[in-house]
């Protein structure tokens, strides 16, 4: 791997927060903790530093980011944010839910980050690092995951490390993420449909008991996540497994024993807290092959059962 910086790595205390948003300030790359994954904060109006973003992950130019801001105040800044946004958002933000909009036409943004659709991706992120550092910056932050594209997505700093180290500025260490999946995506349409365009914590009855039924979307890309073949650990992944075959590292869930496992209990927050980091330990593992045992589809069970459709499409 090319190392085009050297990468820091502060604490998630008010020198490390103060660091990272100098660096941010600057047009620099920060990995920053959310509630969901680390995401790779760069500032949102700067198309220099947006364009950093897309270098350092291999990200290809199609695939829009979202944009992470302190509160509803600042959505208005960017987003068209009617009556329906404004429920979502006093019920779910700060916190897991993604909303794409449409852009305001004189919205500060860099034009990559809407990878050509006339649509903003926008999320008010609960966790306080990063509620800090937007705090601190004063301005909003375009924030993928902060990984290779493609890659498995990152709960903890050392999974940035493993594939963006010497690619990016600093990481801002504030250990495990609480919640260990990426936020759930609508779009929310001007005529007044909605569709769920990635599973994610915030579930498809959270949304019904506020919008009503959905349309589902035509499958066209207008988030990220939505790609095919996404957070692939590098081998085959087998799904739905009740033991291992030879040469392969075991994941469990509940009654199956694995080489580690998501949840012994079979609690599936749980194991969708530990999804990525069984990934992540898997991947490094011997063995050339994954398997990974039945997870229940409901609830975040549905986003867990997302994740590794993508995880073993072919080609991962």
């Amino acid at each position: 791997m090319d190392r085009k910086y050297v990468t820091e790595t502060v604490l998630a205390d008010t020198a490390g927060i103060a660091r990272g948003v100098d660096i941010l300030r600057a047009g620099g790359l920060v990995a920053v903790p959310t509630e969901t994954v680390y995401g790779l904060a760069a500032r949102a109006d700067s198309e220099e530093a947006v364009g950093q973003i897309f270098e350092a992950k291999g990200r290809p130019a199609f695939n829009p980011l979202i944009v992470h801001v302190l509160d509803i105040a600042a959505a208005e800044a960017i987003a068209e944010i009617d009556e329906r946004a404004r429920m979502l958002a006093d019920r779910f933000w700060p916190g897991p839910l993604t909303m794409v909009l449409s852009r305001r036409p004189d919205a500060q943004l860099a034009p990559q980050i809407a990878a050509g659709l006339p649509t903003v991706a926008v999320r008010s992120p609960a966790h306080p690092a990063m509620r800090a550092i937007l705090e601190g910056l004063g301005k909003a932050l375009a924030a993928p995951s902060a990984n290779a594209s493609e890659t498995v997505s990152p709960t903890s700093a050392a999974h940035v490390l493993a594939t963006l180290d010497g690619r990016i500025d600093a990481v801002v260490d504030g250990g495990p993420t609480e919640r260990g999946l990426e936020s759930t995506i609508i779009a929310l349409r001007e005529d007044g449909r909605w569709s769920l365009l990635r599973e994610g914590p915030i579930t498809r009855q959270d949304l019904d008991s506020v919008l009503g039924e959905e349309t589902p979307s035509n499958g066209a890309i207008e988030a990220p996540g939505q790609l095919a073949r996404h957070y692939a650990p590098g081998k085959p992944v087998r799904l739905n497994a009740r033991h291992a075959e030879e040469g392969e590292f075991l994941i469990g869930f509940g009654s199956v024993t694995g080489d580690v496992t998501l949840s012994e209990s079979g609690d599936i927050n749980e194991a969708a807290r530990n999804l990525y980091a069984c990934l992540h330990w898997a991947r490094e593992a011997p063995q050339l092959r994954i398997a990974v045992a039945a997870i229940p589809d409901e609830g975040i069970g549905k986003a867990i059962n997302d994740r590794l459709r993508r995880a073993a499409a072919p080609g991962s």
